[in-house]
């Protein structure tokens, strides 16, 4: 006991922080303290536990032996706690707090406009910043606390963030049904003769689609490059350009009068479909508000499915 007198509450979650994060400006935004604050409690727990916990190696921060072993234990210790303390339901209705999500511009696209329903009926005072990048730079913000979602297509995802599949996707291409025959779509040899439309980052990234052709031997020429998926089908409409897309990007197309002219229709080879992710640190699992959004999401994707 007289041992336990002299650790506080405060201590044993910024150690969990650490251990977890290996990082102190990570572990400082994980417990929203400031970076010397935890630079002063990791210099405590040094003392207190006579070993120097995290040493510096290879250009980052590595655990030591005894920081190891401690990682488990005191694990369980903070989920004993977490039992007694009954943490207050959240409650959407009066809440007032900001989400930060980062979705790609087909995300947005399908997702956004009804997740933004279901919070302005909901919860009312709840605020959402969604901002847009590659899904590297969304994955390192995430490890790193800048946002507290993402909504994309991830092929690998670091041990410390968790994934929901939302739904699965499909492609489809589009072309101005002028150029199209009058029924069904092109042959591979039509297709692979066309020029393309390509919505990526940036030039040249991966994609599904150069994948599946290249499994096949083929390669396609790649006529414009955009960023964004909400301008491509307009650029199809009077040329001979085709666009392989997702489905769901596209749907709207027979609502609007001046695309009406662009026609779906099969790839002429298959392309894997690909699923559509949420994205948290483990760090936010049991965090009621941030389970609650979850949620909505969930609910927001499954009607979309």
């Amino acid at each position: 006991m007289d041992d336990l007198r002299r650790i506080d509450l405060n201590l044993l979650l910024t150690l969990h922080a650490l251990l977890a994060e290996r990082h102190v400006s990570r572990a400082a935004l994980r417990l929203h303290r400031s970076q010397p604050a935890v630079s002063h409690a990791l210099a405590q727990l040094r003392s207190l536990f006579d070993d120097p916990l995290l040493v510096r190696r290879d250009g980052g921060l590595a655990l030591t032996s005894q920081a190891l072993e401690l990682q488990r234990p005191l694990e369980d210790a903070l989920d004993q706690l977490q039992g007694l303390m009954h943490a207050p339901a959240f409650d959407p209705g009066r809440a007032r707090r900001t989400f930060r999500v980062a979705l790609s511009d087909y995300g947005s696209r399908v997702a956004l406009p009804a997740l933004t329903r279901r919070l302005r009926e909901h919860a009312p005072h709840v605020d959402l910043a969604a901002t847009q990048a590659s899904r590297e730079a969304m994955l390192t913000q995430l490890l790193d606390g800048e946002i507290d979602l993402a909504l994309g297509v991830f092929h690998e995802v670091p041990a410390e963030l968790e994934t929901k599949t939302l739904f699965e996707e499909s492609f489809v291409c589009v072309a101005d049904r002028a150029t199209l025959p009058a029924r069904g779509g092109l042959t591979m040899a039509q297709w692979l003769a066309r020029p393309h439309v390509l919505v990526a980052m940036r030039p040249g990234a991966d994609n599904e689609i150069d994948r599946a052709l290249a499994e096949l031997g083929h390669t396609r020429r790649v006529a414009v490059t955009l960023p964004h998926w909400s301008i491509a089908p307009e650029l199809l409409a009077g040329t001979d350009l085709v666009l392989s897309v997702a489905r769901r990007a596209v749907a709207h197309l027979q609502q609007d009068r001046q695309l009406r002219q662009l026609r779906h229709f099969a790839a002429p080879f298959p392309i894997p479909p690909f699923r559509f992710q949420a994205v948290w640190h483990a760090r936010r699992e049991v965090d009621p508000a941030h389970r609650w959004l979850r949620e909505q999401i969930v609910a927001v994707c499954s009607d979309i499915g």
